[in-house]
């Protein structure tokens, strides 16, 4: 009796709606109408013999068998990917597309160091960046979304391999009246909590701030705004309070301009790890390690 399998066509196509939620915003991420999108996703049904979708004219709504198999289908198609992986693992290093994710307090600051020396050393890698917060990022290193993630650690990222790059120092930034001296390091304990402002939930360099401080009332205090290093200076700047902010930025002039001073944070554990992540057991692993040791190099 033959046996009629779904297509890899089809699990795109049910994977991307499930991401989207929306037909046509699914259909424009797989580059088809949204009527072809339609038609792969009932044939799926019509194969398998259920119902994965329920339609109306405002929601797209999965069936708790559909989201289970939306979660199979990402882990079919991650599979079927790295099979090209595999291939060009065998070729010449660091070659071909490589989709890398890259969280906010980091990409600005690194990336127009690292770069110009990858397009250097390495020609043909075709190097897609994406810039989300870690949560968004890891997600999409398990969904197939990207092939590493450039994050700071520590961050729960789920079953992943690593190389740690460097440390990257945490320093207190304010105005010159309220930074006491500035030829030392500051401690925690010299930190108004009612004048700090740190990025929101979502952004780790918040969490790492705080947890190097070991002073839970910060966390309590403690202004988050969801904006950018960029923006959060720019308030200091105006006498709005002070922040923690990572070395790379300092190097890469983000007090330029400004009134601003910083010192070092006196802690225990003053400083976030910078790493590159992927898939752990992914056949592309010595890619990544080259690619870890270039960008540290880099740097």
């Amino acid at each position: 009796m033959a046996t009629y399998l779904p297509t890899l066509k089809q699990l795109q196509y049910l994977a991307a709606l499930q991401d989207h939620g929306h037909f046509g915003r699914a259909a424009e991420a797989c580059f088809v109408t949204q009527s072809t999108l339609s038609a792969g996703i009932r044939e799926l049904e019509t194969l398998i013999g259920v119902t994965l979708v329920e339609r109306t004219r405002r929601v797209v709504r999965f069936t708790p068998l559909g989201d289970r198999i939306a979660d199979k289908a990402r882990r079919v198609l991650r599979e079927a990917e790295e099979l090209g992986d595999m291939a060009r693992a065998a070729g010449r290093p660091l070659s071909g597309e490589m989709r890398m994710s890259v969280i906010p307090t980091i990409a600005p600051f690194m990336l127009p160091r690292i770069l110009p020396r990858l397009r250097r050393d390495y020609p043909d890698l075709k190097l897609f960046l994406r810039e989300e917060p870690s949560g968004a990022a890891c997600e999409g290193l398990h969904h197939g979304r990207a092939d590493c993630v450039l994050l700071a650690l520590p961050f729960a990222c789920g079953e992943v391999a690593s190389q740690a790059l460097f440390d990257d120092r945490l320093f207190v930034a304010g105005q010159p009246g309220e930074m006491g001296n500035i030829d030392r390091a500051m401690p925690p304990s010299e930190i108004d909590e009612t004048r700090l402002l740190l990025l929101e939930d979502g952004h780790c360099l918040k969490d790492h701030a705080l947890s190097a401080c070991a002073r839970p009332e910060l966390r309590a205090e403690a202004t988050m705004l969801g904006t950018s290093l960029h923006t959060i200076v720019q308030m200091i700047d105006n006498g709005l309070g002070l922040t923690m902010l990572p070395e790379m930025a300092l190097n890469a002039g983000i007090l330029d301009h400004t009134s601003l001073v910083a010192r070092p944070l006196d802690a225990a554990n003053p400083s976030r790890k910078i790493a590159l992540v992927w898939r752990r057991g992914s056949p592309r692993e010595k890619d990544f390690q080259l690619l870890a040791t270039a960008l540290a190099e880099a740097v």
